[in-house]
């Protein structure tokens, strides 16, 4: 009998969508459409069994589908996720444990260097190991001009997204082990920067660089290095940080005329983290519904 492959424009809800706003960071409950993390559709098949990985921005969107896909592959997850959403992340913990999967809570703030060390210390110390570490938390605010930056902003956005990953990294080499993957999330926005988003596209193409260069410093380790560059994806940072209009529009200017899901781009990291990537190391990937060659 034969499926016939299902067409990726009509996978998911397209655009318009209602107008909403949120308060930042957001809640994965007020989103509507509701966004997909994987809760009912993700099907693991044991690619990660046993493993420990520290996953960033771990309570929503796509920190929150990776979580879950890891877990249902059959690994351990230490989130990692601001003290404010303690609920969007408790719920995450319910769906990992309900895959029979250990998830360590421990909130807190990836810009500080202590914090960074603690998550490492929790993976090492309460779950006996560390394998993957995904650096996925990020901050964003859309600006009209650069005059709206305020130098408080700016520091907080490349110290959410540029020294969190870094300080996370450098925390988890000395303990990890060859086979190990570490994950940096980076965005289109490292090759199409908007000028709405001057502060967050500069630290995307920062962090896009600390991947090349970790690769290259971590390679007689035997430990591998990528980035993801995920396009326009339906999650809570969209209507806590964009105009309502641009929000009502969000991801028709791809190939497929809307937005990714957060469970489409959790195939991925799950293919960077296990061995079946074993000669992928300092690239990056694209997720962009076709709106850029990487």
């Amino acid at each position: 009998m034969q499926h016939a492959n299902p067409d990726p424009r009509d996978l998911f809800p397209k655009p318009p969508f209602k107008e909403q706003k949120q308060s930042h960071p957001g809640s994965v409950h007020a989103l509507e459409p509701p966004a997909d993390h994987g809760e009912k559709s993700y099907i693991g098949s044991g690619r990660l069994l046993d493993r420990v990985a520290i996953i960033t921005g771990a309570d929503s969107g796509i920190g929150r589908a990776v979580a879950i896909a890891f877990a249902r592959e059959g690994a351990d997850i230490v989130m990692s996720y601001l003290p404010e959403e303690e609920s969007d992340a408790k719920e995450v913990a319910e769906i990992i444990e309900g895959a029979g999967r250990k998830a360590l809570l421990c909130p807190g703030d990836i810009g500080e260097p202590s914090y960074a060390r603690s998550l490492v210390s929790s993976a090492t110390g309460r779950l006996g190991r560390l394998d993957i570490v995904v650096n996925n938390a990020g901050f964003q605010m859309q600006r009209e001009s650069i005059e709206d930056v305020s130098p408080e902003e700016l520091e907080h956005t490349f110290r959410t997204n540029v020294f969190g990953t870094f300080f996370l990294t450098q925390a988890a080499l000395p303990v990890l082990r060859p086979g190990a993957s570490i994950i940096n999330t980076t965005s289109i926005q490292t090759f199409e920067p908007s000028e709405g988003l001057l502060a967050y596209a500069a630290t995307k193409a920062a962090v896009a660089s600390l991947t090349k260069s970790l690769a290259k410093l971590s390679k007689d380790k035997g430990i591998r290095v990528n980035g993801v560059a995920p396009g326009p994806v339906w999650t809570p940072l969209i209507p806590a940080t964009m105009p309502v209009e641009k929000v009502k529009k969000f991801g028709e200017n791809t190939v497929f005329g809307r937005p990714a899901q957060p469970v489409e781009l959790a195939h991925l990291y799950v293919f960077l983290a296990s061995e079946q990537s074993s000669y992928c190391s300092g690239e990056i990937f694209g997720a962009t519904g076709g709106r850029t060659p990487l």
